[in-house]
């Protein structure tokens, strides 16, 4: 019997996609090369020097062979870290994957969780991808989270980012406590700028709280983006549910042995550039509340702009070989730019480049 294979039309036909599939479009930004690239809040002072050394001296068999399962050496760093108990910490590649396997673990399809607005824009589609409803709930006017709103929605899982991206904005610890009062479901709390906040935080107590999974990253503060490693703490129960959800081998070998000696030997490095990082972050507002701009308030590692044309603005200040990320049209703000923060001297270049484009 000949096989006729079926002939691929010019439009293929989507009817084999998932529905929930059918109107995501890839996570593209203009990530075309650029002299200075204060786009996306990673941290521009270079790695740890101690990770940087055990990267390069990595046995050949963290390339040949699989890693750990669980990444069981890095959790024991991160849990030291953390103040918690190696059982309470769930590791991924990059806390993306975690949040994506902490909503898979917690909301069936067709169930909803609920975002701030504005927010972390890759939660929208990453509920989407679960099959789940998204339910948007507004910042206040005063950019702080809303709990009784959130809570209202009834969602399975309920995202909070904070400090907040793309707004730098914090959200207090009275607003998460009456959350986590009133949430039916599971809060999962995003501090992946937290090291830039000087707040504690809800890390070390994530552990005691019943329906509480704080997310943090080591792409910010520790300079780690390329490797992709992210974490959840949690009371154990959780993290277990969020473990069995995102899989064995997510960490690679070399990027577990790197993660783990800043974690344990470059503390001191990486302090000292968070305090740099935030020093020049004050700086910028001033220096950009001069030029006649108003950023808001930021407790992280970037600052949020809002301009008459964002898009216009970002496109001006690429042909002046600075790449910074345009947000059109947020809730409650319009049209605003994010700017990274680095050393001070890569802030007064785009701010020249700033300066000449509003002249």
């Amino acid at each position: 019997m000949s096989f006729k294979p079926r002939i691929v039309a010019d439009r293929p036909s989507l009817e084999l996609a998932r529905q929930a599939y059918r109107e995501i479009s890839l996570y593209a930004p203009d990530r075309s090369p650029c002299r200075i690239d204060i786009s996306d809040n990673t941290n521009l002072y270079g790695i740890p020097p101690a990770a940087e050394r055990a990267y390069r001296e990595a046995a050949v068999s963290t390339l040949t062979r699989y890693p750990q399962l669980y990444a069981q050496q890095l959790k024991a760093a991160l849990a030291s870290y953390a103040g918690v108990s190696v059982a309470e910490v769930v590791t991924g590649c990059g806390s993306d994957d975690v949040l994506d396997s902490a909503i898979r673990a917690f909301a069936e399809p067709g169930e909803t969780l609920a975002v701030c607005d504005p927010s972390f824009a890759m939660v929208p589609i990453f509920a989407q991808m679960n099959a789940l409803k998204t339910a948007k709930v507004p910042l206040t006017r005063a950019f702080e989270i809303d709990p009784d709103a959130l809570a209202g929605t009834g969602a399975k899982v309920i995202y909070v980012c904070s400090p907040n991206n793309p707004t730098g904005t914090l959200a207090s610890p009275r607003s998460i406590e009456r959350l986590l009062e009133k949430a039916e479901g599971i809060v999962v709390l995003d501090e992946a700028y937290a090291e830039f906040s000087q707040q504690e935080g809800f890390l070390k107590a994530a552990p005691r709280l019943e329906r509480l999974l704080v997310v943090r990253t080591l792409s910010k503060a520790f300079g780690l983006a390329g490797l992709r490693i992210g974490y959840a703490v949690g009371p154990a129960a959780l993290v277990a549910e969020v473990e069995k959800s995102r899989g064995p081998y997510k960490v690679s070998g070399s990027a577990e042995r790197v993660a783990t000696v800043a974690l344990t030997e470059d503390r001191a490095w990486v302090d000292e550039k968070i305090a740099d990082a935030i020093r020049s972050r004050e700086r910028l507002a001033q220096a950009l509340r001069e030029m006649g701009l108003s950023p808001l308030p930021s407790a992280s590692n970037f600052l949020l702009v809002p301009v008459p044309d964002a898009q216009a603005l970002a496109k001006r200040m690429r042909q002046e070989g600075v790449a910074i990320r345009p947000f059109p049209g947020l809730h409650g703000i319009g049209d605003a730019v994010r700017i990274s923060v680095g050393p001070w001297e890569m802030m007064e270049e785009a701010l020249a480049a700033l300066a000449r484009i509003l002249a």
